[in-house]
């Protein structure tokens, strides 16, 4: 039995993601900085420590069979100009650790593993349209670790693609969920739509589909690729 390591998988696009692997029969181990179930491990990738020991506990109950890593946890907190030069610094290394560092450390202990066991495997990551065209003043720290976590997929594409090893990367829009509901509502809600050419965010479920298919069909030649998911805002 092979098994798909998801993190943030207790709420919005993890959580749906999840949900629909496990509709196609997939065992999934899920993550979350506080574990509600047996299924998924606890890790507050805030600690330097936590992926690592997320990593090892995922592979002893997958025994040593992750055939897929989606890197998906997130942190989307504000970061104003004006705040103390400590706070301003202690919120940008959060928000790097958590959404690039964390995801960079669970990539590399798979290549490894995938690498040791002389067979393929899968990385998705859930990056941000910020990668690209960048964010508000108040989240340059959000759109920094997203485009490093896109410059860190087209890294690892290009250096294991002959070995079996692909990468898939994810650059979603405003997406319905929590973290970007507060975003909405804090830079005037519906006003923002206008922004969108398909009038409305994406749902969870519609990352979560793009998410399936790196994870189990998109073909070996996509390795490399960049799929965006965000209502034609921003296109290239």
């Amino acid at each position: 039995m092979s098994f798909i390591l998801v993190t943030g998988s207790s709420r919005g696009i993890g959580a749906s993601a999840r949900a629909l692997l496990d509709q196609r029969g997939i065992s999934v181990i899920g993550h979350a900085t506080s574990a509600s179930d047996a299924d998924t491990i606890a890790a507050d990738f805030s600690n330097p420590r936590a992926a690592q020991l997320l990593w090892e506990e995922a592979l002893d109950r997958s025994g040593g069979n992750i055939t897929a890593v989606v890197n998906n946890a997130g942190l989307f907190e504000t970061n104003r100009l004006d705040r103390s030069d400590i706070e301003w610094l202690d919120a940008w290394e959060d928000t790097l650790r958590i959404n690039l560092t964390a995801a960079a450390q669970l990539s590399r202990f798979a290549v490894r593993h995938w690498q040791t066991k002389g067979q393929g495997g899968r990385l998705v990551h859930v990056a941000s349209r910020a990668a690209y065209r960048g964010d508000s003043p108040a989240h340059w720290h959000y759109a920094a670790a997203k485009g490093g976590m896109i410059a860190m997929h087209k890294t690892i594409a290009r250096a294991y693609a002959s070995q079996g090893i692909l990468s898939y990367a994810i650059t979603p829009g405003f997406t319905d969920t929590s973290m970007a509901g507060d975003y909405l509502d804090s830079r005037g809600g519906a006003g923002l739509l206008a922004d969108i050419p398909l009038g409305r965010v994406a749902q969870p479920e519609e990352i979560a589909r793009i998410i399936a298919f790196c994870a189990l069909d998109a073909p070996a030649s996509m390795t490399g690729a960049v799929i965006d998911a965000n209502g034609a805002s921003f296109v290239r």
